[in-house]
């Protein structure tokens, strides 16, 4: 099943900037990783940050790399399950992706905050925190109406000024020398493997998010199978080499807990490596929620243009080609979620999003066999036997990490029940959209010129 011809869009992200826009979508850097030395001690954690990107990311690359450069096109996953399996299935896609993207990107513009209270004292409370991050929500907004090539352009900058820090704090640990320098190598616990590979699966996860700027990137049927094994690569050393840098510090363990990156360059490098760490954090909050509303704001865009949502997602900047209404609504939805507070609910996050992962390698197994004539550029490996077997792994670690969530609640009630009411409620969505007028339908891929 084809589906309706794509938006008129601005090229003009090379492979490099798709890179650093990759790396804000899917890492933002080792920021959020303490929980899993914490859970897992120094080897726990080293071996899962080595092995989970080969079950759970390395899959996932090989899928974008075949998809995106067989199918290059604004909103990416969504285009590829839609042409796969039909509107219903591509509007699922989307809608879980979206509603996964309410709990994940709402939390950055607050980073940002927590990290400015660190340096400047109180900024973090009352009013100023809320003002703080709208302030960061509008900023992006507005440069992501400079259109997708300046958001890539934007990202390899703040990614070097992000991992600076980091590349200071692991060869200031490996000078570093402490009595203690054996004392930090513990046993390996089963449970604490387990909640560190949720961790690990989370800092892991989004690459398919670069999939959605497809119609922006020069030279896709190159750049994308590159950007995924470089990126990847990238993520897995930028998160290995400092936590292996400290484990010869003899810091322990249990020292590391959410937010403790910044304390730990204290001690091996001084109060300033402390700070640089709080700034890379403030950027990396930024540059994240950048580089993430360029590519959710893609979605509606598409789906306007399929006429799955009213026509008017479906207007652009007409100097940059970025979707205007898209971004505009998308940002005043992650702001509606500051004030809520909500925990970064790792499993959570991981489940909705997971449940689109799923339909993705689906769509990939399904083209394979609808639709062999497709060029592909790039193949995953195997036939259609090979791609049907890709989603394997990945699936398993969803399966566990299922399980392990059954503890876990939110607005009290468990994560699983919460999930199924979002899942359940794209179907309602589903039936609402599909009563918008025809006349509309035919109408809205106009507006995107």
């Amino acid at each position: 099943m084809s589906s309706s011809p794509q938006p008129v869009v601005k090229k003009g992200i090379t492979l490099w900037p798709l890179i650093a826009a990759t790396y804000f979508m899917a890492s933002g850097g080792p920021y959020g990783l303490e929980e899993a030395v914490g859970s897992a001690g120094y080897l726990g954690a080293i071996l899962l940050v080595l092995i989970t990107p080969l079950m759970w990311s390395l899959p996932t690359g090989l899928m974008i790399a075949e998809l995106s450069s067989a199918i290059p096109a604004e909103g990416g996953y969504y285009v590829w399950v839609r042409r796969a399996m039909g509107p219903f299935w591509g509007f699922q896609e989307a809608w879980l992706s979206l509603s996964s993207s309410v709990f994940d990107l709402a939390i950055y513009p607050t980073l940002f905050v927590a990290y400015l209270g660190r340096l400047v004292p109180g900024m973090d409370k009352g009013w100023h925190g809320i003002a703080i991050g709208a302030g960061v929500i509008a900023a992006c907004l507005l440069w992501n109406l400079a259109g997708g090539k300046a958001i890539g352009e934007g990202s390899l900058a703040m990614l070097f000024v992000m991992l600076a820090p980091f590349a200071v704090l692991t060869i200031a640990a490996l000078l570093y020398r402490s009595p203690a320098l054996q004392s930090s190598w513990v046993p390996l616990s089963h449970s604490g493997l387990i909640a560190a590979l949720l961790v690990c699966m989370w800092n892991y996860m989004g690459y398919d998010n670069a999939a959605n700027v497809g119609g922006e990137v020069e030279n896709p049927q190159r750049t994308y199978p590159l950007a995924m094994v470089l990126t990847i690569g990238l993520v897995a050393a930028g998160y290995v080499l400092p936590i292996l840098g400290m484990s010869r510090t003899g810091v322990a363990p249990s020292q590391w807990t959410t937010g403790s990156w910044a304390t730990l360059g204290g001690i091996v490098g001084g109060r300033w490596l402390m700070i640089a760490i709080v700034l890379g954090g403030m950027v990396s909050s930024f540059g994240q929620f950048n580089a993430l509303l360029m590519s959710y704001s893609r979605l509606p865009l598409a789906m306007a243009h399929d006429g799955l949502l009213p026509r008017i997602f479906a207007r652009v900047q007409p100097r940059t080609g970025a979707p205007l209404v898209a971004i505009v609504a998308c940002a005043i939805l992650y702001g509606a979620c500051l004030g809520l507070g909500f925990d970064r609910l790792v499993t959570l996050d991981v489940l909705l999003w997971g449940a689109s992962l799923v339909l993705e390698f689906l769509a990939l197994a399904v083209l394979r066999v609808r639709e062999p004539q497709i060029p592909r550029p790039f193949r995953v490996p195997g036939g259609v036997v090979g791609t049907a077997l890709l989603g394997v792994l990945p699936t398993i670690l969803l399966i566990l990490a299922g399980i392990y969530a059954e503890h876990e609640q939110i607005f009290g009630m468990s994560v699983w029940v919460f999930g199924t009411i979002v899942m359940v409620a794209g179907v309602a969505a589903y039936g609402l959209c599909s009563l918008i007028p025809k006349k509309e339908r035919a109408l809205s891929h106009n507006l995107s010129r």
